[in-house]
Order: C-alpha cells, then structure tokens, then sequence
C-alpha cells in the first residue's frame, strides 16, 4: 500500500529537490507536493499550488486538497528552516507523525534555544530579547562588547551585526525597530574558531554525526568583504574538541526533544579550549555542507535524511572516508559581476578532485551572502590535500565587479 508523503517545497531550487527526490526514491511512497512554483518534471504524483507558502492556513488547505484526493497523509515535510513551526502546525492539524510544535518553536526560536540549552547545563553565549533602547543599555552593561544583534529567528547570518559600542548597539536598537511585541535578540559575542556538527537523529537518539570547520566564522566573512570564506570536513575526527562537540550536540537534541530527522548547529572553541554552542536548527545544513557531509561519508546523505523521517529508519553506512570541502567565490568590490578570471588555471590544478563548481554569473548583482557568488566543491583522501585545494582556488580564481571595491 502506498504511503502519501506531502512535501512542502514553495520553490525547486536545485537544493530543495535533491530532497524532494530522494523523497520520491523510498519505497511504497506517493509524493504530493504543496509548492508555489512547480518543478519542471514531473517529480510529484500530484501537486497543489498556493500562493503564500508560509500561510498555515494556505498550506493546510492544500494539505486538505490532497487528503480528499488521495487519502490520509503518512508524513508532512520540507527542508526550509523558515518553515519548521509552520509545518508542525499543519502536522498538528492533521495528526501527522512528526516534529511537534513545541520542539519546532524551540528550535526555531533562538532565545527560547538558548534558555532551554543553559537549563540543560549546556554552554551558549548570554543573550537577551531586547525591546528598548533601557533593555539594550542593562544587556550591554552585563555582557560588556562586542555584542552581536539579530533577529530572534534569524538565519543563515543575514541581518545579523556586531556591534562594538552603546552608540551602535542603540542605532542597532531603532534601525531594527525593536519594540515591545517585536524584539530583537542581543548576545554576547563569542570569539574562537567556528565549527559545525551535523547529526541525523532516528528516534530521539542521534544514530550518526559529521563536523566541520569554517575557515574563518560567518560574521568575520561577513564584515570583510575582502576574504574568501571556506568549510572543511577533515577526514579525521577524533580530536578531543570534536569529541567535546559531539557530547554538546547530542545533550543539545535531547533539550530540544527532536524525534526524527537531521541537526545542524554552529558552535565555537574558545581560546581556552572550551566550547560554546552558537545555535542548533532541526534541518540538513546548507547545500554545499550537505553535499560535503555525503561526500565525506560516501553515502547519498539525501537519501538517509528521507529514511530517517519517512522510515524512521538510518540504514546508511557511516564510515568517514575522505575529507572534502568548499571554497565560495567572492571578490572586492560592489555592483554586478564583469568577469572572473583564473578559471582554466584552477581547472588544470585541481580537476582530478573537483566534484562541483558553481560559477559567478556574468551581469548579476554581488550577492550580500557570505556564501558568495558561486562555490568551488573538493574531495581528497587527506585533509592537508583539500586544504591545498581550497588555497589553489582562493588564489586562482578571481572576480572583477563594475564599482570599485
């Protein structure tokens, strides 16, 4: 008998289908799709169109659209971060198996996260909901600066600053529109290398985890547009601060109550040694981790996230077989992109290793990401051999833009 699997996918980005096709690759699965934009295949059984995607109510309607069709759901995904609560909510509705809405909120919410992690006995940076110019002040008297300010539900790094002052922190203040019913989230800044642990999680066990190393931190990449920014998934993993991440992240998914599916959470070593955990999201991390996280292993790591929240299943080895990584292509400057040059020289250098790269495109706008404008993916036997790679690239290629930097 098949089971209706109902995927919530507003748009077909070349990430979000990867999932939605591994997805569709289970066994006695009928995938319907609820989707702003249909993909151009024909990936779905059967899809319902809505024209706000974050809408429970939209969503549960197309949801309703498809149980008439077709019957009961057995499971109600999606992979967008901005979503989770949403998708729980109509879970909920639906008596669907799944991340319910406390854990959702509790992941999605960063300073619920952070009260619920330092309840645990866990290390996270002091932070405050700050909705006044007077909360503001009383945070930055406790903490000190620098003081990273973000949205409570913010993602990816976007709207997220440092701020080195009580005249910047109270700019910070009005220019978010911080106010009572709409605050925005102040944290201690933490310093050291940053790092991310990866785990998929059957049961409320994490079954298997990855860990990598972002060379330099998102926020510095952020504030320096001159710098590259790159990840690292070193084949070795039995360093004592991987061992310290492991236990932190583990202890993390039982605070939060996750059942089944993937984790990602950023965390830092302090110059001391000690570890801080920055946040943890209940989702496969970005694309290219993801896909390095595969690599690394030698597994289809799209797959084993499908059987671990349709199946509630993980039968995926999980032997760390490589190490492999990712250099993002930015460049000095502003305004859209004239040229990138060093193209066939990074070839030559690195193509025995090369398994993806994305390209700038000529006439688009610089993207404000850290992520960059394209991405360079590696995969080597030994660490050192993709950490060569990673430099070869970064200094190889490079992109002219139409201003001045």
């Amino acid at each position: 008998m098949l089971r209706n699997v109902i995927f919530v996918a507003p748009f077909p980005t070349d990430a979000t289908m990867r999932f939605v096709r591994a997805t569709r690759g289970l066994d006695r699965v009928r995938l319907l799709g609820v989707v702003h934009t249909p993909p151009e295949d024909d990936v779905y059984d059967d899809v319902v169109r809505v024209t706000e995607p974050q809408n429970v109510e939209h969503v549960s309607a197309a949801v309703e659209a498809l149980r008439q069709r077709h019957g009961a759901p057995h499971r109600i995904l999606g992979v967008l971060e901005a979503m989770m609560v949403e998708l729980a909510q109509v879970r909920e509705r639906f008596g669907v198996v799944g991340t319910s809405v406390r854990t959702a909120e509790l992941f999605r919410e960063k300073a619920r996260m952070k009260d619920a992690l330092r309840a645990a006995g866990l290390p996270v940076a002091r932070h405050s909901l700050i909705a006044s110019e007077r909360d503001a002040a009383a945070f930055a008297e406790e903490v000190g600066f620098p003081v990273v300010v973000k949205p409570p539900a913010g993602m990816g790094a976007k709207a997220t600053f440092r701020v080195g002052s009580r005249e910047e922190l109270i700019d910070a203040v009005r220019s978010m529109s911080a106010r009572p019913g709409a605050p925005i989230l102040a944290e201690e800044m933490l310093r050291g290398s940053e790092h991310s642990f990866e785990t998929i999680t059957v049961g409320g066990v994490p079954r298997v985890w990855s860990v990598s190393d972002y060379l330099p931190g998102c926020l510095e990449v952020l504030e320096n547009p001159w710098i590259q920014w790159a990840v690292v998934l070193p084949r070795e993993t039995d360093d004592a601060r991987y061992a310290r991440a492991r236990e932190a992240g583990f202890a993390a998914i039982r605070a939060l109550g996750l059942e089944d599916g993937m984790t990602h959470m950023e965390w830092f070593e302090r110059p001391d040694g000690t570890l801080a955990i920055g946040e943890i999201a209940a989702r496969p991390p970005g694309p290219q981790l993801c896909q390095m996280t595969g690599l690394a292993h030698g597994i289809d790591v799209y797959r084993a996230w499908a059987r671990a929240v349709v199946d509630g299943e993980l039968d995926a080895p999980w032997e760390r077989k490589y190490a492999a990584g990712c250099a993002y292509i930015r460049g000095m400057g502003h305004g859209r992109v004239v040229s990138i040059r060093g193209v066939r020289e990074t070839h030559e250098a690195i193509h025995k290793w090369l398994v993806e790269a994305k390209l700038p495109t000529i006439g688009a706008p610089k993207s404000d990401s850290y992520e960059g404008d394209g991405y360079v993916v590696v995969r080597h036997p030994q660490t050192d051999g993709v950490k060569a790679l990673i430099k070869k690239i970064i200094e190889t290629l490079e992109i002219r833009y139409s201003g001045p930097g």
